[in-house]
């Protein structure tokens, strides 16, 4: 009788966990989704996830609902999603510095931003762009704002959206790689950080194009060249800073990612439905046109391709770190 009671006890729950798998994968989703915000509301981050938002969850049959959990460039929404139940209903709006550059900058996260996430998809390279208010430094080219930098040593500050976000990492490695020494003054977010440009408390930022867009078309800033290997269609006026030929740019592409992240232990086929409905997002004519206007280019990748995007950003980043010799406590 114990025993027929027992097996009865290992029926029932074997049978609950298969019901529990089911609910999380075939049926999946049954509820709405959160997507956890990274940066702060307005930044470049938040535009894109708000252009995918709606029509995403239009494909999944749930509402996307996006939870904004800024500061420390990325690491408190990264961690609290890490924590997160792997049921595909907790997901992280990462960056290339988030799940990347984060790793070699900060020695003591308590999470590792590769084994502790299932890279789920990419949704855009955002290319950054060396932005300058003209009334702090007049100069209408690489080779200048080079020259001028290099005659007046720690003059100059530089803002970023943070310790360590893309912004910062994109502008370490300009100076690294040309020999320039400026000083670096980290902002809370992406419209702080623009405004101190604007304002002229700082005299430049390596901002993303479409955040900087609006401002570069009413005249309030100067381009001088794009972060990414080639022009960017939404301003093709503006050259690389390869293309300037200085010492040290050659091959210079400092462009980033944007894209969502699982916890760890999220079924995959959870994950490779999430990661098709937003691929088939991401090819809509009108999302990519959207995008595309604003200077990004639309990634497409399946799960394991982008999971070796990641580990290979990773170690770019590291060494990026390492030349540029930036510690952050």
């Amino acid at each position: 009788m114990k025993k027929s009671f027992r097996h009865l006890l290992l029926a029932f729950g074997l049978g609950s966990a298969l019901s529990a798998q089911a609910q999380t994968t075939t049926e999946w989703p049954q509820q709405p989704i959160t997507l956890v915000m990274t940066f702060p509301a307005g930044s470049g981050v938040d535009v894109v996830a708000r252009q995918i938002q709606e029509p995403l969850g239009k494909l999944l049959g749930q509402p996307v609902v996006i939870d904004y959990k800024p500061g420390a460039a990325g690491n408190i929404a990264s961690e609290f999603v890490a924590r997160a139940k792997p049921d595909g209903y907790t997901l992280v709006f990462g960056t290339a510095a988030t799940h990347g550059s984060n790793a070699a900058l900060y020695k003591n996260l308590s999470f590792d931003v590769e084994t502790d996430f299932v890279p789920v998809a990419p949704i855009l390279d955002v290319s950054n762009v060396l932005t300058i208010n003209p009334d702090v430094i007049d100069v209408k080219s690489i080779k200048e704002f080079v020259d001028l930098v290099k005659a007046n040593p720690g003059k100059y500050n530089f803002a970023s959206t943070g310790n360590g976000t893309g912004t910062h990492m994109a502008f370490a490695e300009f100076n690294s790689r040309l020999g320039l020494s400026m000083i670096h003054v980290p902002y809370k977010g992406g419209p702080e950080a623009m405004t101190s440009v604007l304002k002229g408390e700082t005299c430049c930022i390596m901002n993303q194009v479409q955040t900087v867009l609006t401002h570069y078309k009413a005249g309030k800033v100067r381009l001088l060249g794009v972060t990414t290997a080639k022009r960017v269609s939404a301003v093709p006026e503006v050259p690389t800073i390869a293309d300037s030929g200085l010492n040290g740019s050659k091959g210079f592409d400092s462009s980033i990612w944007f894209a969502v992240f699982a916890p760890k232990g999220t079924d995959a086929r959870a994950v490779q439905k999430l990661n098709q409905a937003i691929r088939t997002v991401l090819e809509s004519p009108e999302t990519r046109a959207k995008l595309e206007a604003a200077g990004n280019s639309v990634r497409i990748e399946y799960p394991e391709q982008f999971k070796t995007t990641v580990r290979a950003n990773r170690a770019k980043w590291a060494e990026v770190v390492k030349a540029a010799r930036i510690t952050i406590d």
